[in-house]
């Protein structure tokens, strides 16, 4: 029997799927021997930090978060409106490649500079990651007005910078997004979103600091830091494009987490 050939975009459609199964697995399994040695070290670190710099720390970056989320300084683009899933992510891909660039050549400068160029390196390495989000947010067709599309875009920040108890704890919040109700900035734990922050990328940021070294260690750090948000922003927003359709596959994609989490 002749089976007709799918339209090109159903085939981009069910390969996405595919995709998005094999990342939500990867995202409930639990933490490798790699996560566990860092996360051993991060503790030991972080305990012999004073307590005064982590509440400077914490109000810095919540501030900092606070202001982006708020819309302070910064201008939302419009909504995609009417474009197929593989026109968006075409653009998507695009956008991702733009900040990336942005961001390998400000990890070289940081690194060249030093340990106070390094340290300055982390305030606007995170402003362009939630740029990122937020133009990708659009081209998904969602508002960054919306205070609902800005605590998905956190999420999706935590999400891509935590370790993988905490991933899991995100991700299991993000499930039929549009018709849960969120919470507020108030009831977000500030704390914990800097501590994840900073455990996953401390290790590698301390490398950039060094001499000789630094230039070329920033420029790829900050390439896969870019990069792994990117990955982890398209497929948030599969999810969201995803809900309610297929049942048949979404089916089987919950069966493939299900049996990941009791492995």
């Amino acid at each position: 029997m002749n089976h007709a050939t799918p339209p090109l975009a159903d085939r981009y459609e069910q390969d996405a799927q595919v995709e998005l199964a094999a990342w939500q697995a990867r995202i409930v399994s639990g933490p490798n021997l790699w996560d566990r040695t860092t996360r051993g070290v991060q503790q030991r670190i972080n305990r012999a930090i004073p307590e005064k710099v982590h509440t400077v720390i914490t109000a810095t970056i919540e501030q900092m978060t606070r202001g982006i989320l708020s819309g302070s300084g910064l201008t939302t683009p419009a909504p995609l409106l009417g474009a197929s899933l593989a026109q968006r992510e075409a653009k998507v891909l695009e956008k991702i490649a733009l900040y990336r660039t942005t961001a390998t050549a400000e990890g070289g400068v940081a690194g060249a500079g030093g340990f106070l160029m390094a340290a300055a390196d982390f305030p606007v390495l995170i402003s362009l990651k939630i740029k990122l989000l937020f133009d990708i947010a659009a081209l998904y067709g969602h508002s960054g007005k919306d205070f609902r599309e800005r605590l998905y875009i956190l999420a999706i920040f935590q999400l891509a910078f935590s370790s993988p108890v905490h991933r899991k704890e995100v991700f299991a919040t993000m499930a039929a997004w549009d018709a849960r109700e969120v919470g507020t900035l108030d009831q977000f734990d500030w704390r914990r979103f800097q501590q994840e922050y900073r455990d996953y990328i401390d290790l590698a940021k301390m490398a950039q600091m060094l001499p000789l070294i630094g230039a070329p260690v920033g420029m790829i750090v900050n390439y896969r830091l870019l990069d792994r948000l990117g990955e982890t922003a398209i497929n948030a927003y599969r999810m969201r494009w995803f809900e309610g359709r297929e049942p048949s596959l979404q089916a089987g994609t919950q069966t493939e987490i299900d049996e990941t989490r009791s492995a």
